[in-house]
């Protein structure tokens, strides 16, 4: 399983809509695998826990599924992604984006070469003559991108509940009005348990258990180096390691 998880997105459908109300995406997208990368996917969380909308809204935890998602996107009559988004701003800076400039911004990061990047799916709805009328884009900018298995730092963690208070805002404006959720979710949550915000926290090894960023006592040693490309000195250790898996010197 990846952070934006192999399963196809789930979708949180609400009660009580109307045959003439839009068709409303609420959409987190990243990668909870890497640190902030996971900001949109934990807002939309968050979004799901607190409150509840009428039956032509939906919550779409949309991960790393990139091209999976375009039936969502070319559904809905609005849509608001959460994401988070490189602005070259403090990290941890909330900035909204709205219309035809969302594109430019989404996607602080891609995970690998093959991976279809959420601005493909905006130009492939469009080009396909469909699409939202009604775009927002809340991104925050990250601070730590390269920890795997990390959580959102504090600034960007700061961040979830003002995002969806402004997503709120913007809804209501265009009269999408949200519900406080009065008991806990009883339907299918969005995610899988193993996952969830709290539960993904709670179950982190100690830093000393599971190095993410490598090992120290191998990366300080400034007597042992990596590269290949380089012969190394001769005062240099060398390292090997037999088929075994056992490390020599």
């Amino acid at each position: 399983m990846n952070g934006g998880h192999d399963k196809a997105p789930k979708a949180s459908l609400q009660a009580d809509g109307m045959d003439e109300a839009p068709r409303v995406c609420l959409m987190g997208i990243g990668n909870i695998l890497w640190a902030d990368e996971g900001f949109g996917v934990r807002a939309v969380e968050l979004l799901h826990r607190k409150y509840v909308f009428d039956d032509n809204v939906q919550i779409v935890d949309g991960g790393t599924q990139g091209l999976n998602l375009l039936s969502f996107v070319e559904e809905a009559d609005i849509l608001v992604v959460f994401d988070a988004v490189d602005y070259g701003l403090e990290p941890g800076t909330l900035k909204i984006v709205e219309g035809d400039d969302v594109p430019a911004f989404l996607g602080a990061k891609k995970m690998s070469l093959h991976q279809t990047g959420f601005q493909e799916v905006l130009m492939l709805a469009q080009l396909r003559g469909s699409g939202p009328r009604e775009l927002l884009l809340v991104g925050v900018q990250p601070l730590e991108l390269e920890d795997y298995g990390g959580s959102l730092t504090e600034p960007v963690r700061r961040q979830l509940e003002p995002a969806v208070e402004v997503a709120l805002e913007w809804l209501a404006q265009h009269g999408v009005q949200a519900r406080v959720r009065l008991q806990a979710p009883q339907e299918e949550d969005i995610m899988p348990a193993g996952v969830r915000f709290e539960t993904y926290e709670q179950g982190r090894p100690a830093p000393e258990e599971a190095p993410r960023l490598g090992d120290p006592r191998i990366l300080q040693d400034p007597s042992i180096r990596f590269d290949p490309k380089y012969l190394l000195d001769d005062d240099a250790r060398r390292l090997k390691v037999r088929l075994d898996g056992q490390r020599e010197e």
